[in-house]
């Protein structure tokens, strides 16, 4: 279980992220709307164990350790830090990308049989930009679940390649509730789709608003108060009223 109680990163001026609180299980796909992009990509590093927060707790399955959250998390697609670069070619992608899984789990990862095996040898030779946006999901988050020891995935934004949630929910879905590999999945997005009626956060859903003071009463108002219930005000203010 991803648990996250009031997380905060201070900006130079506002809040980069505003003290934000969730939980997600694994089985469970949890759908996070926030307004900008910079508090969008903000929590997805958080929540990944990418980012260090200035205030908060984080934790996974009832760990705080920082370690414990980033080795069970993939972040996947997040503008300006891993997001694909669009020169790149599928195939050096997952050539990049598989030499990154750890060396006990890297053996036969050889990008040609994985993307044969995986299903994505018809677009092996496409460029990144050429991608629809539901193949592109397709392809980022399998291949960050080459590494068998991710339980969590937190995606930044998959809603700004596509206006369709089709093109991205249902995949998430799957992920989150496939039996054979439960997975925790948390989209962090602009906004929820309208017919959406599971698991739901805002950024910024922690933040404590101080109701302002209430001034006091005009000696006029007072007076018209006493008037009305003389016991409620002041004995002095009934004098005044007097």
């Amino acid at each position: 279980m991803l648990s996250a109680q009031q997380l905060q990163i201070d900006g130079r001026r506002d809040d980069l992220l505003p003290p934000t609180s969730l939980e997600a299980g694994r089985g469970e796909l949890l759908l996070v709307s926030g307004d900008g992009q910079d508090q969008r990509t903000a929590l997805a590093l958080a929540l990944s164990g990418r980012m260090k927060t200035s205030k908060g707790l984080l934790s996974w399955d009832n760990s705080a350790k920082i370690k414990k959250v980033r080795a069970a998390s993939a972040l996947i697609d997040a503008p300006g830090v891993n997001e694909p670069e669009q020169h790149l070619s599928v195939r050096d992608l997952v050539t990049e990308d598989l030499a990154l899984i750890p060396r006990r789990y890297r053996g036969a990862l050889l990008s040609k049989p994985w993307l044969k095996v995986n299903r994505f040898e018809d677009i092996a030779g496409l460029w990144i930009e050429q991608l629809p946006a539901d193949r592109r999901l397709e392809l980022l988050t399998a291949l960050a679940l080459a590494d068998p020891a991710i339980d969590l995935l937190v995606l930044d934004s998959p809603d700004r390649h596509s206006a369709n949630t089709g093109d991205w929910l249902p995949r998430l879905e799957q992920l989150a509730y496939d039996a054979g590999r439960p997975l925790a999945v948390v989209a962090v997005v602009s906004a929820l789709p309208d017919n959406w009626d599971g698991p739901a956060a805002v950024i910024g859903n922690s933040v404590t608003h101080t109701a302002p003071a209430e001034a006091p009463a005009e000696p006029a108002e007072a007076a018209e108060a006493a008037q009305e219930d003389p016991e409620e005000v002041p004995e002095t203010l009934q004098r005044t009223a007097k």
